[in-house]
């Protein structure tokens, strides 16, 4: 697929703001639980299917603003050294990008973490989570579209454990700064339920939009992906994207940005 101008894609206006967040699974497209287990090789070693479903993940990003991409790989061995965040920043025609790992397994696979933004990404930081198992993270950084408030933004990817995301919440809720609008998405490994009973995220007030189930892709059953947000961001529209590019499914909303 031919790069995307940027002309094609406009900045949403009127202090909107269109939203994404994908657990991409390394460009891996999985239709049932087998393929787990016939697909394994792909985390491994590079394979043109993983390309072309970059591609097909780059045009549903073409349409939004600000992107947070999980599980995706920085460049190794199992993705002929592709930048999958960078690449996919290109294809989707994308002017600003972060990428952080989270896991560095060397040359054989750099897990990470991206944003792909059509406004300027300012302050960027990355934060290991703490929990039993190494190697989960944070991105967060701060946009400021034209004539609205800064908006403070958090990409993540949660632990299977429970304890482990009761950590690793509690930390986000504490790094992120105070006298901002606030917004997480991520594959949050839990339901609505358990964010909405965390007194952290209860105080710093973000609250997750409810909708339908995201996980497995082929079949949803639970609601594992998640957009968090403060009052002062009105949710005009919030949806589940039917269409399988991962054992995910993505989640967008369209935000009205507070004025400056």
């Amino acid at each position: 697929m031919s790069p995307i101008s940027r002309e094609s894609v406009p900045v949403a206006d009127n202090g909107r703001l269109r939203v994404l967040t994908l657990n991409i699974q390394v460009g891996l497209q999985t239709a049932h639980y087998g393929h787990y287990v016939t697909g394994a090789w792909r985390h491994v070693l590079p394979s043109r299917r993983v390309r072309a479903n970059l591609d097909r993940i780059a045009e549903l990003a073409s349409g939004f603003d600000l992107v947070a991409l999980q599980e995706a790989d920085a460049g190794s061995l199992r993705t002929a050294q592709l930048n999958q965040v960078e690449y996919l920043a290109r294809q989707a025609g994308f002017t600003h990008w972060q990428v952080a790992v989270n896991r560095n397994l060397g040359p054989f696979a750099q897990h990470c973490l991206g944003f792909l933004s059509r406004h300027p990404l300012h302050d960027v930081r990355h934060y290991a989570l703490p929990g039993r198992v190494r190697g989960r993270g944070a991105l967060t950084a701060t946009i400021i579209p034209p004539g609205s408030a800064a908006l403070h933004v958090i990409v993540t990817h949660l632990a299977l454990s429970r304890a482990s995301r009761q950590r690793q919440l509690d930390h986000l809720a504490r790094i992120a700064p105070a006298g901002v609008e606030l917004l997480m998405l991520g594959d949050l490994n839990c339901e609505a339920d358990e964010l909405l009973q965390h007194a952290l995220l209860r105080e710093r007030a973000l609250q997750p939009l409810r909708g339908a189930p995201t996980f497995p892709s082929w079949k949803p059953q639970r609601r594992l992906d998640h957009i968090l947000a403060t009052p002062g961001l009105h949710i005009a529209r919030s949806h589940v994207v039917p269409t399988p590019l991962s054992d995910h499914l993505a989640v967008a909303a369209e935000l009205q940005l507070p004025r400056a």
